[in-house]
């Protein structure tokens, strides 16, 4: 036996890195990125303000000043407490490992966010998957027995879910909040682009914590989450983040990003309309089925057989989106694609109807 197979665990050795394709020279609609970039304007007067940060130094262990900033953004009371995190998976493994007990269980519902069952693994964790109905809702009663059966330390909700896009029934989830005697965290990673905000809960429920992204609104690359609760919860957590989590590069330009929010907004509400209309293109193309979304991501149902065909035909295209058939057996057929402008998404179409078209004639 090697050294290495001796040593590292074995649910560690059983499983498989997370992917990420190459996406050098693809239109790519595959990862839920805003397709747009900021005007000359701003790009100029950020690259001018970068010039004068004290690389040499570490940076604000806090963040106090981004902070400070969301609160004004996203309307959060001084009332609970905000963390940082490098990505909301960061803010997920901090999570498992505040609650890694032995026997501890985190419990979500399935198809869902694919970090919550791997860092679960990581974190040693027991992980327990229940399925969502064939339309993607909640099964309220299965996710209220799961509770009853494991009594979990950590459920996740995601509003909108990923990769389904679609928004839970706000009975089902306040039942299943208090429901659980553990950690309730709401994921709202596209917050941006629906209406839904789940802020409220955490006045009514001292054990629910919101946890929010900047990756889908144009932020992907400077990597930064944050979780949003009452200070008991979050003190905790705070004491196994590691010191100076989010680089100076990140806060200051998060910080500009926060004080120009409008700009981003535009964006995310041209995604808003763009959604509708890619959802109106997709439905037309012959037996495909396209399901409802509140995210900026549009899950797909093609011809039986067919997914993995059209995945590999628009790759061929230079067009990458992503394929999840065979991921969850509620996913047979899927296909995900994340909304690009208006033009990226035109191409995605016309490509997808010749595809459809062609795989017709044969």
């Amino acid at each position: 036996m090697s050294r290495v197979k001796k040593i590292i665990r074995q649910e560690i050795q059983d499983l498989s890195a997370y992917p990420v394709p190459n996406s050098e020279g693809m239109l790519k609609l595959d990862a839920m990125e805003n397709p747009y970039t900021w005007p000359a304007i701003a790009k100029a007067t950020w690259s001018e303000m970068l010039t004068t940060l004290p690389i040499n130094r570490y940076p604000d262990p806090q963040g106090q000043h981004v902070k400070d900033e969301m609160r004004k953004v996203m309307g959060i009371g001084d009332d609970f407490d905000i963390l940082l995190g490098n990505g909301s998976d960061e803010i997920i493994q901090l999570l498992a490992m505040a609650l890694a007990k032995p026997g501890a269980t985190i419990l979500a519902p399935e198809p869902g966010f694919v970090m919550y069952k791997m860092i679960a693994t990581f974190c040693g964790l027991n992980y327990v998957g229940v399925p969502l109905t064939a339309d993607f809702e909640l099964d309220e009663n299965a996710m209220l027995a799961a509770i009853t059966e494991h009594n979990p330390e950590l459920i996740f909700l995601a509003q909108p879910n990923n990769p389904t896009g679609n928004l839970w029934s706000a009975q089902s989830i306040t039942n299943i909040i208090e429901a659980s005697s553990g950690l309730v965290v709401m994921d709202e990673a596209y917050t941006a682009f629906t209406d839904a905000d789940h802020l409220a809960l955490l006045h009514q429920y001292p054990h629910v914590l919101i946890m929010r992204t900047l990756s889908k609104v144009g932020l992907a690359g400077l990597r930064l989450g944050m979780l949003v609760g009452r200070s008991e919860w979050l003190n905790e957590l705070d004491k196994i983040r590691l010191p100076y989590n989010i680089n100076i590069l990140t806060q200051a330009s998060v910080l500009f990003a926060l004080q120009h929010y409008d700009m981003l907004l535009v964006q995310t509400e041209q995604l808003r309309v763009d959604r509708l209309l890619l959802q109106q293109a997709l439905a037309a193309i012959e037996g495909v089925q396209v399901f409802p979304s509140e995210a900026n991501f549009v899950l797909l149902r093609a011809p039986a057989g067919m997914a993995r065909n059209w995945f590999s035909a628009l790759k061929n295209k230079k067009i990458l989106i992503k394929c999840l058939d065979g991921g969850h057996d509620l996913l047979h057929d899927c296909l995900r694609i994340t909304v690009g402008t208006s033009e990226q998404n035109q191409l995605l179409v016309s490509a997808l109807k010749e595809i459809a078209a062609s795989a017709a004639v044969h």
